[in-house]
């Protein structure tokens, strides 16, 4: 059970819910991390007195050493910053909630120091599984996921010891604002639509990534990396309620589902309080007023991001990593308003074509797969 953490991401979405949970579970914070929130910092680091707090934006960094001067907080810059606060000597779990590749260099440091990894930074294994996998069995570090649908996996695979049972993982999937609509009307949907998600409140990107269902996408390969298990044993189905948070088929024909109300604080308390649970003061799903529960097939057609990222998960090496920099950098533009929505999938289809991809590459291979995804999308 964590009693000391560190977040890789604090202002943003689960940074905040896991500060909720840290507070009522009376956990201590060690350190904190974030690109340039500094309003929301400064009030972070008075409340939860981190011994360090991170802004990857250096003129943030200066800002908040003014504004936290009067405190015993140290306040670092820059992105390489964020490994020192991901081995916080005092830490024994470090919440790695940052959004996209930035967080894969301190995860790997967070590994090698033998901390517990909350790991809600999907990006770093979808570009990187093996390497974090394999870093994570050499170092003895654990890695408990906090995205909805894999805590679910990971809760429903316990007792499980040996991984031939499970015939196939079922990841649930909103469909997102755009869900029932065809191809044309998504096409003319704005950036306010794309940002209106039916049951979760989450950042400006994985919201996008919802509603070009990319994210489910990322959450493939994400499962595919945790559990080791091929493609073919990875499948995806439209779940709208977001109420059965994923599924585990075994192959006795037995179907084991975690079901909660869709709050981001369940599966951030559970990678807390792991192998145990703890008390919940949230209110718990009630069965009996609770909406009817569908389930539906996925629209690839209308939402071709999925398929993108299914092709790449099956071409391994730098796939992932050039879809994944492919796919933030094009919703980087898409929430700028300077490319349409369904430039998204063209933006990344491009990249996919254009950039080589390396089989069992290297730290330096990926990165650079990465960095070449981003100039492809911007026709550099």
């Amino acid at each position: 059970m964590s009693k000391t953490i560190s977040i890789l991401g604090s202002t943003g979405s689960i940074g905040r819910q896991t500060l909720d949970v840290a507070e009522q579970m009376g956990l201590r914070v060690a350190a904190l991390t974030a690109n340039a929130s500094v309003e929301r910092m400064e009030a972070q680091a008075r409340q939860f007195r981190p011994r360090l707090a991170v802004m990857t934006d250096e003129s943030a960094a200066r800002d908040l050493a003014v504004r936290l001067a009067d405190t015993e907080t140290k306040v670092l810059g820059g992105f390489d910053a964020l490994t020192e606060a991901a081995t916080a000597e005092e830490a024994d779990t470090v919440v790695t909630a940052v959004v996209g590749m930035v967080g894969l260099k301190p995860t790997l440091a967070a590994i090698e120091a033998k901390k517990r990894i909350a790991l809600a930074n999907k990006e770093t294994l979808v570009c990187a599984g093996q390497l974090v996998m394999d870093a994570a069995d050499r170092w003895g570090a654990e890695i408990v996921p906090v995205d909805s649908e894999h805590s679910a996996i990971f809760q429903c695979v316990q007792g499980c010891a040996d991984r031939g049972e499970i015939k196939r993982l079922i990841l649930t999937c909103s469909g997102g604002p755009f869900y029932g609509m065809t191809y044309e009307e998504v096409g003319k949907m704005t950036k306010a639509d794309a940002l209106r998600h039916p049951n979760w409140k989450m950042g400006p990107k994985i919201t996008v990534d919802c509603a070009t269902l990319m994210n489910k996408g990322l959450e493939v390969i994400e499962a595919m990396r945790l559990y080791r298990l091929p493609l073919e044993q990875v499948s995806v189905v439209i779940h709208r309620q977001s109420i059965v948070h994923s599924l585990v088929e075994y192959r006795d024909g037995a179907v084991l589902a975690q079901l909660g109300t869709p709050d981001m604080r369940l599966p951030i308390r559970y990678a807390m309080t792991y192998p145990n649970r703890g008390v919940n003061p949230a209110e718990p799903l009630d069965l009996l007023t609770c909406p009817p529960l569908t389930f539906a097939a996925p629209d690839r057609e209308t939402f071709p991001c999925l398929r993108l990222a299914e092709e790449a998960a099956t071409e391994g090496g730098t796939a992932c990593a050039i879809l994944n920099g492919a796919n933030e950098e094009a919703v980087r533009l898409f929430l700028a308003d300077r490319v349409g929505f369904h430039d998204i999938h063209r933006l990344v289809a491009k990249a996919r074509a254009e950039v080589p991809v390396v089989q069992d590459p290297s730290l330096e291979e990926i990165l650079a797969a990465d960095a070449a995804a981003r100039r492809s999308v911007l026709g550099l």
